[in-house]
């Protein structure tokens, strides 16, 4: 086995993956080290099998809404356990798939876990071929080995679920508790409802998702309230017992709830336990790597993208952060990744997107008589037949005297692929004239971005 690379990458997830390919393919000898599956949080245990379990997840309310088209549909049975068993053999499939697609580029893949033992030099553990350690060099370092999700310190923590433990399940529970606000929190129980579990969700704040428009936030909670999921704000757990098969939950109230399961869904955080920073010198501020605008630490070899720098924990900003950093490495090209106009979606039901600035960050950095505000509520023609869905909601930020579209928000169906067209627009500097100039596609949801007035 090779033992010095050009580039050693610490992490096969999304961002170490497009590195190391693009690397590769300027001709770099690239060595990519990962101690789990092949792929990453996104695509073992996040972004992927989650989307799947929302596919499958909708097809209960397809059913119920069915006989209003006119289909009739007599004897259904639902496999929740077919269905994250089919969600597992994907998962088996694109790792597979990643794998091979690192053999095809030139990039060899190690087996194992890696930490420093200096600034060059990397002792990955195995035990996959017999050797318990070995030890590689590079000329370059990047560290990106993702984030792992956050447990609550209070007692009884080790009984509750994470994220990734969710898609490991061979049969779910009746009954879950779920505590957190944020997109993955918002996610599940969507989910979880969907797929027949009573789901009580518990907020340490007053209300959901925090960071997205709260015209947006609004809606879901109230459809999420109408769908059944008990919503408890301003709520937290202080322990965990677990008692016959029950789960007892102490809450800040004094009052203690029952379930099978619980899951924490409170944030994910930088996976630097195992890589041995102080032995490369490299600096971390608040449980993350510090870097510049070219991902370099205060080491100037080695390199950090992705969640364990901590600036957008998103999958196609590791991916980009990657291609800009090898290109610039073994390219000589001068790109820097940009981090404004970032889309981003919360797949719950309803479904929610958003590109740009909320209306009350545009009121902070703008003043609110220096933003004009255009938004639209309605509901679908889906909805239309079956007498009931959540509505859906459009809204344009825009500067007042300008025109320009600063932020571009939607609650409804198909809002992440609406979204994502419409960040083209937002990049580009359109402007509500420019919405307005637009032909509309009727009778489409998206057409209400250019007629609103």
């Amino acid at each position: 086995m090779d033992k010095s690379f050009d580039l050693v990458v610490l992490g096969a997830g999304s961002g170490g993956l497009a590195a190391a390919k693009r690397a590769a393919a300027h001709g770099a000898k690239v060595a990519i080290v990962e101690g789990d599956r092949v792929g990453g949080t996104c695509v073992i245990r996040g972004c992927v099998p989650k989307k799947l379990l929302v596919y499958g997840s909708l097809y209960k309310e397809y059913i119920n809404n069915a006989s209003a088209f006119g289909v009739e549909i007599k004897n259904v049975s639902f496999s929740t356990s077919k269905l994250l068993a089919n969600v597992r053999a994907e998962v088996d499939r694109l790792n597979s798939l990643h794998i091979e697609l690192l053999r095809k580029g030139g990039v060899q893949l190690i087996s194992g876990w890696g930490s420093f033992v200096s600034g060059h030099t990397i002792q990955v553990s195995s035990h996959i071929d017999g050797e318990k350690f070995r030890t590689i060099s590079g000329e370059k370092i990047l560290v990106a080995v993702g984030g792992v999700p956050d447990r609550l310190s209070i007692p009884g923590s080790e009984l509750a679920w994470v994220s990734d433990d969710i898609f490991e399940q061979k049969v779910l529970p009746e009954n879950i508790i779920i505590v957190g606000a944020g997109f993955i929190a918002c996610e599940f129980s969507c989910i979880l409802n969907s797929l027949g579990l009573n789901v009580t969700q518990l907020v340490r704040g007053t209300s959901l998702l925090k960071g997205f428009d709260s015209d947006l936030s609004n809606i879901l909670e109230k459809h999420m309230i109408e769908r059944g999921i008990e919503l408890n704000f301003e709520t937290y757990p202080l322990s965990i017992q677990k008692i016959n098969d029950n789960l007892h939950i102490n809450t800040n109230h004094d009052k203690t709830i029952n379930a099978k399961s619980i899951l924490f869904a409170i944030g994910r955080k930088p996976r630097l336990k195992r890589l041995n920073l102080p032995a490369a010198g490299v600096r971390t501020d608040k449980g993350r790597i510090t870097v510049d605008l070219r991902h370099q630490t205060n080491i100037s070899h080695i390199f950090a993208i992705g969640d364990v720098a901590n600036r957008i924990n998103l999958t196609p900003v590791a991916v980009d952060e990657g291609r800009a950093l090898s290109d610039f490495l073994f390219a000589h090209k001068n790109r820097k990744v940009n981090y404004e106009l970032v889309p981003s979606a919360v797949f719950s039901q309803p479904e929610i997107a958003a590109v740009g600035l909320t209306e009350h960050q545009a009121t902070e950095l703008y003043g609110k008589d220096n933003i004009k505000i255009y938004r639209t509520k309605f509901k679908s023609m889906a909805t239309a037949l079956p007498k009931r869905g959540a509505p859906c909601l459009l809204k344009l930020v825009a500067i007042r005297n300008t025109g320009k579209i600063i932020g571009c928000h939607m609650v409804g169906e198909h809002s992440s692929e609406i979204i994502q067209m419409a960040a083209i627009a937002l990049q580009m500097g359109a402007t509500k004239s420019d919405f307005d100039k637009t032909m509309a596609l009727h009778p489409t949801v998206a057409e209400e971005f250019v007629t609103m007035t």
